[in-house]
């Protein structure tokens, strides 16, 4: 009677850990929800809407200028950011009437769509492609909202 006890628990322990490393790697490798806050994407995204984020495109660094992505902040390692791509590298970007900055090699030159309420590579310059977590597919709340991103 203990032993099958023992057994069934076992069991199902050893499902509920399987089916965690899956959703552990769908998460890590796939694509995941992302809840923004914040108006810097504003009218595009707005904050509390729900997106999905997919990882294979900076898996192999595919990024193009348009493209929404979720990062890690240059400036907070602990907080994660949505910005548009702007600039890819060595595109020659111009960040007042008279100032410009080339992207370099390995980074990307990230804004808000919301100008005037948004720090982004205008302050902080180009940024490193290894911050980028994912790329936004599309918003999928709130539910009236539901469109693609890309």
């Amino acid at each position: 009677m203990i032993r099958k006890f023992l057994a069934k628990g076992f069991g199902v322990g050893f499902c509920i850990v399987q089916y965690g490393c899956i959703a552990h790697c769908f998460v890590e490798h796939i694509a995941e929800m992302v809840i923004c806050s914040g108006p810097s994407m504003e009218p595009t995204i707005y904050s509390d809407d729900i997106i999905i984020s997919e990882h294979i495109t900076t898996k192999f660094s595919k990024y193009e200028r348009g493209d929404v992505v979720i990062l890690r902040s240059p400036s907070n390692p602990k907080m994660f950011l949505c910005k548009r791509i702007i600039g890819i590298p060595g595109d020659k970007i111009k960040i007042n009437s008279i100032q410009h900055s080339i992207v370099p090699r390995g980074h990307i030159w990230l804004e808000g769509d919301n100008k005037n309420n948004s720090t982004d590579s205008r302050s902080y310059g180009p940024v490193p492609q290894g911050l980028v977590r994912g790329r936004a597919l599309c918003r999928i709340w709130p539910l009236n909202s539901i469109q693609m991103l890309t």
